[in-house]
C-alpha cells in the first residue's frame, strides 16, 4: 500500500498573527512557520498504519512556494519516505490544492490519500473533499479512528450528533480530525536523515495546470475589540439595558 500525505505550510499554532498595516495579508516576516496540526496527524497515522505492516511507502506533499521543503523535510524527518513539492507562487485555493493532488494521484496511484480535515489558516475544510469527487473515490471526512482489512477501511467519523463508523473501499480520501493520535516528537538523528531522503520538486505547469484563483481577498481587518463589560443592579435594569441596545 501506498500513502499520499497532504502538508501544509501555516503559521504556528502557537504564534498570534498580526494584520500587515495596508490590510493586504497577515504579516510573516520572522514568524514562526510549521505543518498544520491536522496535516501533522494524517502524517502521524500514516506512519503507525505502515508500522502495523499495511503500508510500504508514505509520501508527503505540499503546494507551494520554495520555503515549503522546510515542512516537507519535517514530514520527512517524522517518518515519510520521499517527499514531493508543487512549487507555485500564486496563493492557491482549495479546489486548485485538490486538482493537483488529484494530477499527483494518476501519476503516483496512491491506496489511499490522508489529508487534514482542514488548515489553521482559512479553516476551508474543502480540499479532501473536492479531491474524492475529482478522483471519484470514496471519502471519510473527519476520521478519529481509522481500521484497514484489506481493501476495506473501516472508519469512525466524529458528527454533530456524536460519532458514525462507515466501511469505504480502498483507494479513498481520508481527512483527519484531532482525537485521531498524538503526532510524535522529531528527534535531531532524523533530522539529520532527513537531509539524504528524496525531495522532488515539481513545477504546477508540469501537471498541466495554471493557478487561477477564482477568489480575490480584497483586504485583512481584525476583529474589532470588545466593548468592557457592565453591571446592572437587578433584572428590570438588565432588560431595559438590553431593549436600549436593540437586543429585545
Amino acid at each position: 500500500m501506498k500513502i499520499l500525505v497532504g502538508i501544509k505550510r501555516v503559521v504556528d499554532y502557537s504564534v498570534r498573527v498580526q494584520i500587515k498595516k495596508d490590510g493586504s495579508g497577515i504579516g510573516t516576516d520572522g514568524v514562526k512557520m510549521s505543518i498544520n496540526p491536522f496535516d501533522e496527524i494524517a502524517l502521524e497515522e500514516a506512519l503507525r498504519i505502515r508500522e502495523a505492516g499495511t503500508a510500504a511507502e508514505i509520501v508527503a506533499v505540499s503546494v507551494g512556494p520554495t520555503d515549503c521543503q522546510q515542512q516537507l523535510r519535517t514530514a520527512l524527518a517524522m517518518g515519510a519516505d520521499r517527499a514531493i513539492l508543487v512549487e507555485s507562487t500564486t496563493l492557491l485555493q482549495p479546489l486548485m490544492i485538490a486538482r493537483v493532488l488529484h494530477e499527483l494521484t494518476k501519476h503516483e496511484t496512491p491506496d489511499l490519500v490522508m489529508l487534514g480535515k482542514q488548515a489553521i489558516d482559512d479553516d476551508s475544510n474543502q480540499t479532501g473533499q473536492m479531491l474524492a469527487a475529482l478522483w471519484d473515490r470514496p471519502q471519510a471526512t473527519f476520521a478519529s479512528r481509522i481500521g484497514l482489512q484489506g481493501t476495506v477501511a473501516t472508519v469512525t467519523r466524529e458528527v454533530d450528533a456524536g460519532l458514525e463508523t462507515i466501511e469505504v473501499d480502498l483507494p479513498a480520501v481520508f481527512t483527519t480530525d484531532l482525537r485521531l493520535n498524538t503526532p510524535r516528537f522529531v528527534k535531531m538523528p532524523d533530522i539529520m536523515k532527513a537531509r539524504t531522503k528524496p525531495l522532488q520538486i515539481l513545477k504546477l505547469e508540469a501537471l498541466g495546470l495554471q493557478a487561477a484563483p477564482m477568489l480575490e481577498s480584497v483586504k485583512y481587518a481584525p476583529p474589532p475589540q470588545r466593548a468592557g463589560g457592565s453591571k446592572v443592579a437587578d433584572v428590570p435594569a438588565l432588560v431595559a439595558a438590553l431593549k436600549q441596545r436593540g437586543v429585545l
